[in-house]
């Protein structure tokens, strides 16, 4: 399949025929990608499809075996970020790296700050400098305050604003909206369509499909470190760049199984935490998917915090099976048989440096240990069961759970808690950053395990994903439940209503 042509015949950055590979494993294979200057360009594919090692090349982190990377159709090497940079590119990351000490503007000039009389830094001109990036991307950011405390988006505006002062015609923005709120999104699209206005070319990388069918002109769709297309957005559906992403036709996304609940397994009675979440009752039946939905700051992970014991809470009780747990007891929780898939599956669900099989059998240590031994053959049992059992990808058990794709990292965390077969699965964004088709994998893991009788509670800023896996939706507002929707009446726009304070009567 050929690239659709556009009005320059000449990208600003191409990838000709590239092939990566590390070890055995072959990340890319024979890519190509061209950007055009005003074009905004999405990249999609599975995880593992090769989208992190295709960025890192065009950054120059990683260069090709074979092929070439073309600036302005002129073979270029980058032998390091230094070299991209200056040849105009940028990544913008999920989450950026700022100085929260300095000011806004000291982190945007960082190394070039404008210097005045006897070389002082000259504050007034760098804030003026900053004011006027900012006004260029039509947004308002005070220039003079800290740095510490700024919204992720704000960061991210931070960091456009860093890469246009240094003239970057190529913008790479990799996964940009996965902790954003939906006006945050709109605001950092305007940005992008500014930048592309102005003669920039942009890279868009997500998941999130209907983000790329709102902001792109074309897509490139890798699978297994192959190019598959390169194709004109208007030309494609859901479903047509879904089939090219994972070489099959995805037809149940939500493969929700119909279960009569059985009895009562997790009773929330009255819990409050004093300016956090207050009142909040409600129960989870054995076979049930119970959704916590809400917008974010609505008190959704900390009601899941405290049933777990992370977090203790000041009035209330949770019981389960009946048994009241002990506030602020993770290990109470546990030996009751509740298990926590937290959202930041990188800095509460893993421990990135240890193996896969050291992970997964991290929560079942009791169980492995004979005397004061952990056998190894046991560990790695245990891990290869679930491997198995959750069709992880991966090279060796014993590699770092840090090399294994987000997806497979979800995997990995439930295997570890479903390895201590739970009666109650407390899971926050259960796919939140992986891709389409191993979402489709945790949905259908999700569903199997409650018709198996597990009690779940699923939080989720996910609407379909609610709509097509809860058989009942909680809602809450700022701290309080305004709302329980069955399954056979939800709809988006109850669900909005009550998550923004207007279904209150609906509780």
């Amino acid at each position: 399949m050929s690239e659709p042509q556009v009005s320059d015949p000449t990208p600003v950055l191409a990838l000709a025929d590239v092939s990566k590979s590390f070890g055995a494993v072959q990340a890319l294979r024979g890519v190509r990608l061209s950007l055009f200057a005003g074009e905004i360009h999405a990249l999609a594919g599975e995880n593992g499809a090769g989208k992190s090692t295709l960025v890192k090349t065009f950054a120059g982190v990683h260069r090709p075996d074979d092929g070439q990377v073309l600036l302005n159709g002129e073979p270029v090497v980058f032998h390091s970020p230094a070299d991209a940079q200056h040849a105009g590119v940028a990544v913008i990351y999920q989450e950026p790296t700022l100085f929260p000490d300095l000011t806004v503007a000291e982190n945007i000039f960082m190394g070039r700050q404008p210097r005045g009389a006897f070389g002082r830094l000259d504050r007034g001109a760098m804030n003026a400098a900053a004011e006027e990036l900012f006004a260029r991307l039509g947004v308002v950011l005070d220039p003079a305050g800290p740095a510490r405390g700024l919204s992720i988006a704000d960061q991210q505006v931070v960091e456009i604003a860093k890469a246009i002062s240094r003239d970057a015609k190529i913008l790479i923005m990799d996964e940009p909206t996965a902790a954003l709120t939906g006006r945050e999104v709109e605001r950092l699209f305007a940005v992008a369509r500014t930048l592309a206005s102005h003669g920039c070319a942009l890279l868009f990388i997500s998941h999130r499909l209907e983000e790329i069918f709102s902001l792109c002109q074309r897509v490139t769709i890798l699978r297994d470190g192959a190019w598959i297309a390169t194709e004109s957005v208007s030309d494609l559906t859901e479903d047509d760049l879904v089939q090219r992403m994972v070489g099959r036709e995805l037809t149940e996304l939500y493969p929700k199984v119909a279960v009569d609940p059985g009895e009562v397994a997790l009773e929330v009675s009255r819990l409050t935490r004093e300016g956090v979440f207050t009142d909040v009752s409600f129960n989870v039946r054995r076979g049930e998917i119970v959704a916590l939905a809400g917008l974010v700051g609505a008190g959704r992970s900390e009601v899941a915090r405290a049933i777990f014991g992370v977090d203790r809470w000041d009035a209330g009780s949770v019981a389960v099976e009946g048994k009241p747990l002990r506030a602020g007891s993770p290990t109470t929780a546990m030996a009751a048989g509740v298990a926590l898939v937290p959202e930041d599956r990188r800095q509460q669900g893993l421990v990135m440096e240890l193996s896969i099989e050291r992970n997964m059998a991290v929560t079942g240590m009791k169980r492995l240990r004979r005397g004061p031994i952990i056998r190894g053959s046991a560990e790695r049992a245990l891990a290869s069961d679930w491997a198995t059992r959750l069709q992880l990808k991966y090279s060796r058990l014993s590699d770092a759970v840090g090399v294994l794709s987000g997806g497979n990292q979800q995997k990995v965390v439930l295997g570890k808690w479903l390895s201590t077969d739970p009666k109650v699965l407390i899971i926050d964004e259960p796919t939140r950053g992986i891709d389409v088709g191993t979402k489709a994998e945790v949905h259908r893991l999700l569903s199997n395990l409650a018709a198996e009788g597990l009690a779940v509670l699923m939080i989720s800023s996910d609407l379909p994903e609610v709509l097509g896996m809860a058989d009942r939706i909680l809602v809450m507002h700022e701290g309080r439940l305004t709302a329980e929707i069955a399954r056979a009446d939800a709809t988006e726009e109850k669900v909005m209503a009550a998550a923004t304070g207007r279904g209150e009567a609906a509780a």
